[in-house]
Formats: structure tokens, sequence, C-alpha cells
């Protein structure tokens, strides 16, 4: 496979990509059938992504190209969407760095040139709905623009280090310790400045823990020397990856919550290696989330059950590295092994007490519902391992061919338009 040098004296060539996620207007709010993302900014606000965009003017190193992907909750404000974000890059981009917008439009041309190339079934590999499905778009669109790195972040985030760029260059693609730095990466500062998670403690999260094991690993791994270490977790918000690794492994488009973390996941199971560098950090500021309890433990239901599956699914296949829960303690191991239908039910169950001490009969009943999805629903009715498998060996295709000098250039000048 050939990709593009740098064009830049031999450096690193660099592009950051921001999806930036818009909902319809607020008097409106969602509809059936709208998709779900944790906050969407309503069409008639202006959200977090001037904020984001306007902190990268502390960054020394701007040798970079940055995009932003706009994503609709639905796609009859598809058009609208691409509108405020166009406006919101004219009205911040007085950087020294390049932006470019990628939204529905451009997908659809995307789409188009490969019907026209004779390439139609490339076609859902690349989509705006979805969390997996727009980090593929992520890794997607700096190899296209001939990128050595692609660098994710959010935009509920901002700049603090002026050194973060030079930081994500630092490692990259380098050997450390016999084995090859394919992803770096960083992680979030709370609000507070500091990296544990801050939750109130309620009664239902005595078995489930999340926020307990998070922090636990965050000591384990951030606040630990040496600078750089392997890391079980990963920041979808703050991850560096090398072309070596997103030209071959893709994000599994059937993880609902939680994309970054099984993407390590599948990185690994492929013999690929991401390492957490302690000094790479960026402020996150998100706004609250708007879902009920129940709903969000509902969703980290449907992942963990998922991704135990694919691990437990594992066979011996040549090239590919076996991994185990174990691998990833003390998270996200603590959800992936075989009690974990315990933590779901006991905590499910004092949820649903919390809920009916309220007075609150529909999260009751719907956290007793979490368990018996757990069983059912949640559990896949394909294998998972195999599925990560096909998909793995059609994206790293897909990649190949899209790299051909001919089909690249065309997809490129699609997207720097």
């Amino acid at each position: 496979m050939t990709v593009e040098k740098s064009d830049r004296n031999g450096s690193v060539k660099i592009t950051m990509v921001i999806p930036s996620y818009w909902a319809r207007e607020s008097n409106i709010g969602w509809k059936n059938g709208d998709a779900v993302y944790d906050h969407p900014t309503p069409l008639d606000m202006e959200g977090t992504l001037p904020r984001t965009i306007q902190s990268i003017e502390i960054l020394k190193d701007k040798d970079f190209r940055l995009v932003i992907i706009a994503i609709a909750t639905s796609e009859d404000i598809e058009s609208k969407v691409e509108e405020k974000v166009a406006n919101i890059i004219k009205s911040t981009s007085s950087t020294a760095v390049e932006i470019l917008l990628f939204g529905s439009s451009k997908l659809k041309q995307v789409h188009n040139l490969f019907t026209r190339e004779g390439k139609k079934e490339y076609i859902d590999l690349l989509k705006l709905r979805g969390y997996p499905n727009i980090r593929n778009l992520c890794i997607f669109i700096p190899h296209i623009l001939g990128s050595d790195v692609a660098v994710l972040i959010d935009d509920d985030e901002v700049f603090e280090d002026p050194e973060f760029i030079s930081k994500s260059k630092e490692f990259i693609g380098k050997n450390i310790g016999g084995k090859t730095v394919n992803g770096v990466a960083g992680y979030y500062l709370q609000p507070d400045g500091k990296y544990h998670l801050k939750k109130i403690f309620h009664p239902w999260m005595k078995y489930w823990k999340q926020h307990d094991r998070m922090n636990e690993a965050f000591d384990k791994v951030i606040g630990t020397e040496p600078r750089l270490k392997e890391t079980p977790f990963v920041f979808g918000g703050n991850m560096i990856i090398h072309r070596d690794l997103f030209a071959v492994v893709p994000f599994d488009p059937n993880i609902t919550r939680g994309e970054d973390i099984d993407y390590l996941i599948n990185s690994r199971m492929f013999g690929f290696t991401f390492f957490l560098d302690n000094q790479l950090s960026i402020k996150h500021l998100p706004l609250p989330r708007a879902y009920p309890t129940w709903l969000q433990l509902r969703e980290d239901i449907y992942r963990f059950v998922y991704e135990r599956s694919k691990i437990e699914r594992q066979k011996e296949v040549k090239k590919m590295i076996r991994v185990y829960p174990e691998d990833f303690d003390p998270y996200p191991g603590y959800f992936l092994k075989k009690d974990l239908e315990e933590k779901i039910e006991k905590s499910c169950k004092l949820l649903s007490e919390e809920y009916l001490a309220k007075g609150d009969i529909k999260g009751s009943r719907e956290s007793l519902n979490n368990i018996a999805i757990s069983k059912t629903d949640a559990i896949p009715k394909f294998d998972a391992f195999q599925y990560i498998c096909k998909m793995q060996n059609r994206w790293q295709k897909f990649m190949e061919y899209s790299n051909r000098k001919g089909v690249r250039m065309k997809i490129k000048e699609v997207i720097t338009i």
C-alpha cells in the first residue's frame, strides 16, 4: 500500500478530525426514528463546537489539517446541519489551520463515486449514523488525505496544552520496548482539572461499580510512571492512530456505545498495540446527558454483553492474538467476565427499587426489563468474533482499493472542495 508522504519537509502528516452532532430545534426535540447521541446540539443553539475550534489557537504546532464532520440526528435536517456547521467554521476560522467540512452532501458524492467505479459494495462501510460508523469516517478521511496519523477529538473539549500536537507525534509509529506504538491514548481532564470521574454514589451502583473501576484504571495507567505504557482503555475524544493501524482495523459497527475501547480490543486481536501517554491531556466539558439512568445502563449492557461475546467466541486464527477479559482489568475487564449477568441482575433490581421508592413506575419497570434484555436482545444473534474478522478483511481491502492513486485523488477532490 502506498501512502502520500508529507509535503512539509518530511514531517509527520496529521489530520485532526472532530465529529459534531446536531439535533432538531429545541422547540421540536427528539422524534421517533432520530439517531440517539449523548448530547447533540439543537440547531437553534451554538453548542460547544466554536469553543473547541477557538481553543486550537493555543497550540504551538499547527502543522495539521482539521476536518469537522457534521452529523445530523435525522436525514431531513442534514442540509441545515451542514449549513450551520459551515457558518461556525467561517466565524471561528481565524486559526492558521486549514479547516474542511465533511457532511451528508460530500458522503453522497463519495458513494456515487464508488458506484461509478463499480464498487457499490463498499458504500455500506461509510455512514453518517451511529458512533462506530462516524469513527470509521474519522479514520477514512485522514487515509484519503494521505496522512500518517489521525487525531480524533470531540467537540465538547478544549485544548489547554500548547504542546498537544508535538506530544501526539512524539511516540506514534515508533518502537517502544520492542513493540510498535500503533495508537496513543490521551486522557480527559474533568472540569475540575483532574482525571478522576466524580459521580454521586447511589445504592444501585453497589454491584455495578463502573466509575470505581474506571477511576482505579485511571490511577493505574494515568497516575503512574512511566509516561508511556500499554493501556486497557482509550478515550474516543483523545485518540492518536497511525496509518498502519487505521488502514487495517475498523471500528465495529455493531457496538452501540464504547466504540473507543471496543476498537482497542479489536486492535489488540489483530496484533496492534495502544499505549497511553500520561502527559497527553485535553479538557473535557460535556453537557449533561438527557437520558434516564435505566437507559444509560441499558446501553452499557448491550455494549458489555456484545464485547464479552466477541472475546468468548475467539478461535485460533493465523496472525491474530487471543485476548482475555483480564487483559483489560480493571476496566473494562470487570464487565467482560463470567459474572456479568449477576452484576446486571443485582444492579437492575436495586435500580428498580430506587425508581419505585420515587413513584416512578416506568423507570422501575424498564430497569427490570434490562435484565430480560441482557439475556435476549443484547446477546448477538451471530458470531461476533467471526463478524469482526470478516469486517476487518473487507475494511483492509476497501482501504487498499481507495488508496489507489486514481481513486484516492477523486475522493480527495470531493473532501477538499
